[in-house]
């Protein structure tokens, strides 16, 4: 469009007028490289552009106000009096990237986490006692984990919720909930997270003695992983699936115990499935 208004005036105008035209083009041309277009992302800095942990630092252009695991963020939150959103990663991990580019890039989402939470993220290659508490908190309310790590937490740190990798639309719609129930119903939030804590407390004094397991326990587990178990693809839940070596060790000892085929029939179908996808080495 602009050549085509340039070409005109060159046809019709003096010297001096087609030289200030074609700079005025130019420039505005510039302009909306720079500034406009579908592609263009918009530059951010937050708080973790100062960290040392690659995985921080490849969020430090983020749209989302992310402090470091700190005081600062601590303050802030009870200042502030808002419940914090605690992502947890490392730079190699898949689904991080994944969740990096789709989410916290993205200034819709950035949005309902900033106004909602105070948020931190935390390199668990660097901070493992933090990532070993939280983890134990996601596997306790979801039954399984993983990473990214993602957990609401009250300004005291207390949990209440927790999830591994979380689509867009669904981390707007939780934040933007979380943000509506702290403003009118926020003892309940509270009340929760006091509950996890309390279990996660009694969790880790049980003893790691030479217990022997309670009768029917093995039963149980047994049926658990049945009812999950995915008959098309193998594996257990949906995706993103992750190998899960102590399941199928358990189902092969179970087999081997209970003379149930069916332990050892969904062991080889999971295996099977994971020999014929992606999962092995690449040798060059």
């Amino acid at each position: 469009m602009f050549c085509c208004i340039e070409l005109m005036l060159y046809s019709k105008g003096n010297m001096k007028i087609k030289v200030i035209i074609s700079v005025v083009v130019i420039a505005v041309v510039m302009i909306l490289n720079a500034n406009g277009g579908e592609n263009n992302i918009m530059k951010h800095s937050n708080r973790l552009k100062n960290e040392k942990s690659l995985y921080l630092l490849q969020h430090a252009e983020n749209p989302v106000d992310w402090f470091p695991w700190g005081k600062e963020a601590f303050d802030k939150a009870r200042t502030e009096n808002k419940p914090i959103f605690l992502s947890i990663g490392y730079s190699s991990c898949h689904w991080c990237h994944v969740m990096a580019d789709k989410c916290f890039s993205d200034e819709k989402v950035a949005k309902a986490l900033n106004d909602t939470f105070v948020c931190i993220k935390v390199d668990r290659e660097m901070r493992p006692d933090i990532d070993y508490v939280y983890m134990q908190v996601c596997q306790m309310l979801t039954g399984s984990g993983g990473w990214p790590l993602n957990v609401m937490l009250t300004p005291d740190l207390k949990p209440f919720s927790a999830a591994t990798y979380i689509p867009p639309e669904n981390l707007i719609n939780a934040a933007r909930q979380v943000g509506s129930m702290w403003k009118s119903e926020r003892e309940k939030l509270i009340e929760n997270a006091n509950s996890i804590t309390s279990h996660l407390y009694e969790l880790t004094q049980r003893s790691t003695g030479t217990e022997t397991l309670a009768s029917g326990l093995e039963d149980d587990a047994w049926r658990n992983l049945k009812n999950i178990f995915d008959p098309v693809n193998g594996g257990f839940g949906g995706a993103p699936k992750f190998p899960a070596a102590h399941r199928l060790l358990f189902l092969m000892r179970y087999w081997y115990r209970s003379d149930d085929s069916e332990a050892l029939r969904i062991c080889e179908q999971t295996i099977t499935s994971m020999r014929l996808g992606g999962v092995y080495d690449q040798l060059n």
